[in-house]
């Protein structure tokens, strides 16, 4: 049998993992230069490198659900194995799994936000088929 793929790249293709690794960098998705997000949570309108515009995103409650998911099965197992190995006190175990999930929750979401929206642009979603 011979392989009758079609090849549908073009050279205007934007890859997709190259922009989700500067989403999540909060780097803009197009240079990897300037910042995608102002202050925490609140995206910026375009980037400050290479004009880029970023309103088009909406990427709603996406962040929030991925950060829950990454939190939640990095923090089970290792709740598991902590209370198998170790059987710590249950106050200081709820003490280092709030502490832990917090931090991680509060580390993870803003990353999480600029990996949706740099995914929405390399997959030109949402009005970013028609930014430049």
């Amino acid at each position: 049998m011979t392989d009758q793929t079609i090849d549908t790249t073009n050279e205007n293709d934007r890859p997709t993992w190259p922009a989700l690794v500067k989403g999540f960098r909060c780097r803009c998705p197009k240079c990897g230069e300037g910042k995608v997000l102002k202050g925490y949570l609140k995206v910026k309108d375009n980037c400050d490198s290479c004009g880029q515009e970023l309103f088009h995103h909406r990427a709603d409650d996406g962040p929030a659900y991925l950060t829950i998911l990454l939190v939640g099965h990095l923090m089970a197992p290792a709740l598991h194995v902590s209370y198998v190995e170790f059987r710590p006190e249950p106050m200081t175990m709820f003490l280092i799994f709030a502490i832990g999930c917090t931090a991680l929750s509060l580390f993870l979401l803003p990353r999480l936000k600029g990996a949706v929206v740099a995914y929405q642009w390399a997959r030109r979603m949402h009005g970013f088929e028609k930014a430049q």
